[in-house]
């Protein structure tokens, strides 16, 4: 029986491989070779998400939302980081996660973009603009316009919000405890890259407060996020999806909101200017959670 079972993910591991590893990467006689696919080899990679089974609000017996900081610096959050830069030398397929939802954004495979984390603003394309990108005179420019010359845009300084000044991601997501299947589950429900104010980046001096861009309801950018594989460092030949990494959670989180009576107010909000006591409620707040479902048990 072990035998068979070992087989049996031997195998799996092998379909892994040929959908995912780099196309022809060891048969290309010239370097315009790798990447090619055949037919098969399209209809074998052409998988959907997992779907998500429908869940009776009968059967959550109790449910927590809230809000965690994916910070980018940690060495286990560097696939959604990293490429920062469209240099030409990666593979189309390693993409950061900020490209790949911009990306996305403006072809229009992803449209449910808001401006708030309670998903009641609605937001297109060309209002992201005015967010990601700022452009000021320069001394110049300015000379010229107090003078009365035509200004043009070379006097312009441009700012961009691009893959290398993402250094955050901000996730809304819902612990809930679900009866019919006696265990907790997670459904992520919104992601939001966060950067400085791009306004603020003109100004050395000011200080550079991460913030929410904009928030993406997660279920509507699964199916993008689930045709773009994350980068293995471990084992290149076995990349995974973005869908699969988030939904399975590999990544490191810090809770710094939960859902409260005190309209939702953040940790920071109640603990001033001290971080170490922000850090121990957020993981008070986890083990809330986490002990939920092991109470469950031991009553």
């Amino acid at each position: 029986m072990k035998k068979f079972v070992l087989n049996v993910l031997v195998l799996a591991l092998l379909s892994m491989s040929y959908g995912f590893a780099q196309s022809n990467l060891l048969n290309a006689k010239v370097p315009q070779e790798v990447g090619q696919v055949n037919e098969q080899q399209i209809e074998a990679d052409n998988a959907n998400p997992i779907e998500y089974g429908f869940v009776d609000d009968r059967d959550v017996l109790w449910s927590k939302t809230i809000w965690e900081i994916i910070d980018l610096d940690e060495r286990i959050n560097f696939p959604y980081y990293y490429p920062t830069k469209n240099n030409g030398y990666l593979s189309n397929n390693r993409q950061s996660l900020f490209r790949l939802l911009m990306d996305n954004i403006q072809e229009g495979n992803i449209t449910e973009v808001y401006a708030t984390d309670y998903f009641n603003e609605k937001l297109t394309y060309e209002d992201l603009k005015p967010i990601l990108e700022y452009s000021v005179l320069t001394e110049d420019g300015r000379r010229k316009s107090n003078s009365g010359e035509e200004v043009s845009q070379d006097d312009y300084d441009t700012y961009i919000i691009d893959s290398f000044k993402v250094t955050q991601y901000f996730v809304k997501g819902t612990w809930y405890f679900n009866k019919r299947l006696g265990e907790m589950k997670y459904r992520l429900l919104g992601i939001a890259p966060g950067a400085p104010d791009v306004s603020t980046l003109a100004d050395s001096s000011s200080e550079k407060v991460i913030i929410p861009l904009f928030w993406v309801w997660f279920p509507d950018a699964r199916e993008t996020l689930n045709k773009h594989k994350v980068f293995n460092p471990r084992n290149s030949s076995q990349p995974i999806t973005f869908d699969m990494m988030l939904n399975s959670r590999r990544f490191n989180g810090t809770i710094y909101k939960e859902e409260n009576v005190y309209e939702d107010r953040e940790v920071k909000e109640y603990i001033y200017e001290d971080a170490l006591r922000q850090l121990l409620e957020s993981e008070r707040i986890k083990s809330v959670i986490r002990d939920f479902e092991q109470d469950m048990w031991n009553n």
